[in-house]
């Protein structure tokens, strides 16, 4: 079934949801005519061994779980200034219309690329897929049609490149400038001197509209580059094996600034931290984390910890005796991006949960597909029988907030009320409530 299916009168794909080829093309002619654009083919040049191994259905799982991945950093990383579609296969376009540097073009591709290698799970065995990078840059008047056609040439080009893994249409790797060394020298110097922000993601309930809390996000504003999102810094992090060091300075500046929340009123504000595989397998984070609420003197009662099933993935058993841990001191236990590709009844099972939190890919179609809006349905029912909370992300409308009410969708972020705000702002908010 990966091959790309169309609707009729319409090229969407059916299995990852995402606009084909004709829409892309068009989508390109528009963006051409602000005289400025990048794009990047990404290829998955070992799904053919995918499907042998595992079955169409099993590459099919493969290829949702990628396109949410690819749907959920170019959110991040690049908001309403860009595009992805699915070209054929394993293969994907992103592109931008956003006057980004060579240099950042490629840095956000690596990071993509890392992004969708990270383990997931089939048939109960780990696969990474480490994808190819064709990048170009839109030449002046240069129609979307042409774009799509040099940039395949591009992607065959690197094919045939044994080794390769990103190369631009003129040939070059690596992008002039700045070294990979080099940014990650910045990084430790930012994080020494304080200069990653944090950044506050809203919640509120979806039955009154009040603000619950917020989550964590972090962003550098890099002298050279200008901001740098969550996903990109963490693999600038990831190149120099500081991915643990930066998701604990995250937490310990989250929980400091957090502590000055107001503790009074029906419902005190709850903070949530985003918590990384590289956090486990240091192993100590039950007590790492315990010193900095201490530190802090953030109640742990009013914390929250969102992991992934990814995060899970090298060692189940070590990880769940961590949040059990965490979670004898009253901290809360969210499973993230709950209903994509790689859901396991498992972690439901063996692990202290408090609540499901909904990808933002299980919200975005309920007010059009009866489909979607069962499916939610199911799984807040599902959760209610488990006792669990159910937090939806990505809420960018007012019909999509009316249907997680009739649902009895618990808590809610997205767009719709705020995007991430800083510490001031939040503040501000507070104040409001």
């Amino acid at each position: 079934m990966n091959g790309t299916m169309l609707l009729p009168g319409d090229d969407r794909d059916v299995l990852t949801g995402l606009p084909g080829l004709e829409t892309a093309a068009l989508w390109l002619d528009g963006a051409g005519d602000t005289g400025f654009v990048q794009a990047m083919m990404v290829s998955l040049q070992r799904m053919p061994a995918v499907n042998l191994a595992y079955g169409m259905a099993g590459g099919d799982r493969v290829l949702v779980e990628v396109a949410r991945r690819l749907r959920d950093f170019v959110a991040d990383e690049l908001g309403s200034q860009a595009m992805v579609a699915r070209a054929a296969g394993g293969a994907f376009l992103v592109a931008s219309r956003a006057a980004l540097s060579r240099e950042r073009w490629q840095w956000l591709a690596e990071a993509l690329g890392r992004a969708i290698a990270r383990p997931l799970v089939v048939d109960g065995e780990r696969l990474s897929l480490a994808p190819r990078m064709a990048l170009l840059r839109g030449r002046p008047g240069e129609a979307g049609a042409a774009l799509l056609d040099r940039l395949d040439q591009v992607s065959g080009d690197l094919q045939r490149r044994s080794g390769r893994r990103v190369l631009w249409a003129d040939g070059s790797h690596p992008a002039r400038g700045r070294s990979a060394a080099s940014l990650e020298g910045d990084l430790l110097g930012a994080l020494h001197r304080d200069e990653i922000a944090v950044l506050f993601q809203p919640q509120f309930s979806v039955a009154t509209g009040a603000l619950a809390g917020a989550e964590a996000l972090a962003r550098w504003e890099h002298p050279g580059f200008g901001r740098i999102c969550a996903e990109t810094l963490f693999a600038v992090a990831d190149r120099g094996d500081h991915v643990a060091q930066l998701s604990r300075h995250i937490g310990k500046r989250a929980l400091a600034m957090a502590a000055a929340w107001p503790e009074t009123g029906p419902t005190p504000l709850r903070l949530s931290l985003n918590v990384t595989a590289e956090d486990f397998a240091v192993g100590d984070f039950a007590a790492s984390l315990k010193a900095a609420l201490e530190a802090s003197a953030f109640p742990a009662e009013r914390l929250t910890i969102e992991i992934t099933e990814q995060t899970l993935i090298t060692d189940f058993e070590a990880c769940a005796a961590a949040l059990r841990e965490l979670a004898a001191l009253g901290v809360s236990v969210a499973l993230d991006d709950f209903g994509t590709g790689f859901s396991n009844f498992r972690a439901l099972k063996a692990l202290p949960l408090d609540a499901l939190k909904l990808d933002r890919s299980l919200v975005v179609d309920i007010e059009q597909d009866p489909r979607d809006r069962a499916i939610l349905a199911a799984m807040v029912a599902m959760s209610r029988a488990l006792g669990l909370k159910v937090i939806a992300e990505g809420v960018e409308t007012a019909g999509q907030l009316a249907i997680l009410q009739d649902e009895g969708c618990d808590l809610f972020q997205g767009f719709l009320r705020s995007g991430p705000i800083s510490a001031e702002e939040f503040a501000a908010m507070m104040a409001l409530n």
